[in-house]
């Protein structure tokens, strides 16, 4: 029993490691979104759902939801600390009808935030507090690990990983597969199995790059797909034609 409590402090500290880096990403992207002043045609929606991601982990982990799972709100809270800036700056520099939608989801995504948050300290105890919350934190943790599918089938259509940066390929897959065992250990569910289903897109996505990485930059000629990016919580390009191409160095750097 030691021996998995240690390892089980152990997954999760490299866990933080490496969840620290996928949620530092972006810092490139803000950084250049600052010096220019503009968002241009960036979606701050994946920033947004990121973090009522971080939110409801964070809530997760505390002691009176799921005891044994400080180094999850550790993570997550230093994750939804991260988000709120990105969402802060894109909201400074989004041109308005932009801004009037993020704000709008913004209010919904802390809507849900506290509306779950209440009912699980009013409403529930025990262990019904924690699966209410468990199953929460897991459906957004899922959608967060699920939002490279756009950036792997690229992959597939264009036979280039031009735009899928080996080290944040690596990054959810350690990610996901420390965070999967780490659930594994402590015998919970609710990070088992969405950080597994991270694990298993991380695994993927090695794959590919194996396959196709041979063919990098290759895929440039294809029309509209060249401009793609490929941060695992960057919003995709609306008009892809009017981005630059240095748009895909972000994630690379």
């Amino acid at each position: 029993m030691a021996i998995i409590k240690i390892l089980h402090t152990l997954f999760g500290i490299f866990g933080n490691v490496t969840g620290l880096f996928l949620f530092l990403a972006p810092m490139i992207t803000f950084k250049r979104v600052i010096m220019n002043k503009s968002t241009e045609q960036f979606s701050g929606i994946p920033y947004v759902m990121t973090l009522l991601n971080c939110l409801l982990s964070t809530w997760y982990g505390l002691p009176f939801v799921s005891p044994n799972n400080i180094l999850v709100s550790i993570i997550n809270g230093t994750g939804a600390g991260l988000e709120a800036f990105y969402v802060l700056t894109f909201l400074t520099f989004a041109p308005k009808r932009e801004k009037a939608k993020i704000s709008g989801i913004l209010f919904v995504v802390l809507s849900i935030f506290s509306t779950v948050a209440l009912v699980s300290m009013l409403a529930l105890h025990g262990n019904k507090r924690k699966i209410f919350c468990g199953f929460a934190a897991a459906i957004f943790s899922i959608i967060m690990y699920g939002s490279p599918l756009s950036i792997m089938r690229l992959v597939i259509k264009t036979k280039s990983v031009e735009y899928m940066p080996f080290f944040l390929s690596l990054f959810v897959f350690l990610c996901g597969t420390s965070w999967f065992v780490y659930g594994l250990l402590g015998k919970d569910p609710f990070i088992a199995v969405p950080n597994g289903v991270g694990g298993l897109l991380g695994t993927t996505q090695l794959i590919l790059y194996a396959i196709y990485r041979d063919n990098k930059g290759k895929g440039k000629g294809k029309k509209g797909e060249e401009n793609t990016t490929a941060e695992m919580e960057l919003g995709k390009p609306k008009e892809n034609k009017e981005l630059p191409n240095t748009q895909n160095g972000d994630a690379k750097a």
